[in-house]
């Protein structure tokens, strides 16, 4: 096996690292913009869950439907904030890129030369922007940092609401027919709800192990994101 030849780089002159702080600027604060609106999508979340949670407790005779309902809205928002995060991972991924190659080496006193060749890295990424993660890993990072808590809260709540609302149930039959929603028996109810948290847990699963993966194959890759 032939050794592959690497191709020295100039060192950076005072004009060019100028350019470079600016640049590292702009990426921090493109990603601290994104940042924020991922938590304000997370807020929406929480938010609605409040309300729900507050409609379904506000009376004995209150329907738990909205504790329900509300999980249709958890995904439409963990959807929206998977689609924010993969334009966030792109400014982080950026921003992490100069930390480590440049401004880690520009700190120990480290030569600023062809290490991994960070900078053809980078101007690729410039010239042929892509995103970093797929939606699905991204749904998953979501899902496993911050809405499985919510959905977790979600599932306390209609459990709490059916065993003690109107009274206190005495039985596990008698809390499966108060799940009943309409002309939908409790027992089709609570299956689908089930089928629900199980699909979810999965993909938190499924997700983290293509993670683990990718980040195992990338740990000395020359690669963003």
């Amino acid at each position: 096996m032939t050794d592959q030849k690497i191709e020295a780089k100039q060192p950076f002159d005072a004009a060019e690292m100028g350019a470079l702080a600016h640049l590292y600027r702009g990426e921090v604060y493109r990603s601290t913009i994104w940042r924020t609106r991922l938590d304000n999508t997370t807020n929406w979340a929480i938010v609605t869950m409040g309300i729900a949670l507050s409609s379904s407790y506000s009376s004995k005779e209150a329907s738990a439907l909205p504790l329900l309902l509300v999980g249709f809205l958890l995904a439409v928002f963990m959807t929206l904030e998977a689609r924010r995060y993969r334009y966030f991972n792109v400014w982080r991924a950026r921003a992490r890129w100069m930390e480590t190659h440049f401004y880690a080496q520009l700190l120990t006193g480290a030569p600023l030369g062809d290490r991994g060749h960070w900078r053809d890295v980078l101007a690729k990424d410039y010239a042929a922007p892509r995103h970093h993660i797929s939606f699905a890993r991204a749904l998953g990072r979501r899902l496993r940092r911050n809405y499985i808590w919510i959905l977790a809260l979600q599932a306390l709540a209609y459990f709490g609401k059916i065993a003690i609302h109107p009274a206190p149930a005495q039985s596990w039959a008698e809390m499966v027919d108060r799940a009943a929603v309409g002309p939908l028996p409790g027992l089709a109810v609570a299956a689908c709800g089930l089928f629900y948290y199980i699909f979810w847990f999965a993909f938190a699963l499924a997700t983290l192990w293509l993670d683990q993966q990718r980040h195992g194959a990338r740990r000395h890759a020359e690669a963003m994101g």
